[in-house]
């Protein structure tokens, strides 16, 4: 059976000649850059989709692989040579573009990827750890019960963000909305099933790269970083003093300076 492409709502955030196409996190919106772009000031443009069943794009129609139309639903924006910033889930879209489209790809910076098949390969009684941490909620989307484990899986990653009891009824929706989509990751997080770290597939990403994460952040996500930071042919791997996950949430002017040094080594 073929796979129809849903087309994604996406905005964008400020008038800057440098165009930079941005990848939330899961459970999050576009509207999570908003603070980044006002530290970064007037000199770039974000581009920045919804993911399908986030923010105002449509619930995803539970076909085929989730990252795999991730991929597909944002490819139409990268139209001409950008940088590429994704934070966690939205940290390995952008690797995956980078790979596909090195030629349109002027720097990538990965935000705290959970692209735990490093880890897998480098220090797998990690993962089973981690693993372990997870059941909470995973439990929870098995009774049916979407907002309990909206809250448990947001308790486990929101060092940074807001805790649950405090969030809008509005933005605890939004999350319960989306919680569905997190068990439908693991295939391509944990199982590498788009292959990325098969031999030489990492080498195609030539740019610029930049892995970031906060001191405070699960041990499991330094893993991640060094791990992607030594199979990268270009790589800087910086981390903020006192973030936890949320880093670009939370910490907008910090991770802003960074970008900026990483745009000085790709100008447009």
């Amino acid at each position: 059976m073929s796979i129809v492409s849903q087309p994604v709502f996406c905005r964008s955030f400020g008038q800057g000649q440098r165009k930079v196409l941005a990848l939330h996190c899961t459970l999050a919106h576009s509207g999570a850059w908003r603070g980044i772009v006002e530290a970064m000031g007037s000199d770039v443009t974000f581009v920045t989709p919804d993911m399908l069943s986030h923010g105002r794009s449509p619930d995803w129609d539970r076909q085929g692989d989730y990252q795999d139309r991730g991929v597909t639903a944002v490819e139409p924006f990268l139209d001409e040579p950008m940088d590429i910033i994704g934070h966690s889930f939205g940290a390995t879209i952008a690797l995956r573009l980078a790979v596909a489209h090195p030629g349109k790809v002027r720097s990538l910076t990965m935000i705290e990827p959970v692209y735990f098949a490093v880890v897998i390969e480098d220090d797998p009684a990690q993962v089973a750890d981690h693993d372990v941490n997870e059941t909470g909620y995973l439990d929870a989307l098995d009774a049916g019960d979407d907002a309990l484990a909206a809250r448990l899986f947001n308790r486990m990653w929101s060092d940074g963000g807001l805790k649950w009891p405090d969030m809008p009824e509005q933005m605890r929706a939004s999350m319960t909305r989306s919680i569905h989509v997190v068990p439908a990751c693991r295939p391509s997080l944990l199982d590498d099933l788009p292959g990325m770290l098969k031999p030489g597939v990492l080498d195609r990403v030539t740019c610029p790269s930049l892995l970031l994460r906060g001191s405070r952040s699960p041990s499991i996500i330094k893993t991640v970083n060094d791990g992607l930071a030594r199979r990268l042919p270009d790589a800087d791997n910086r981390v903020v003093e006192g973030a936890g996950h949320m880093v670009p949430i939370s910490h907008p002017v910090e991770t802003a300076a960074i970008l900026r040094d990483l745009f000085a080594r790709s100008p447009v």
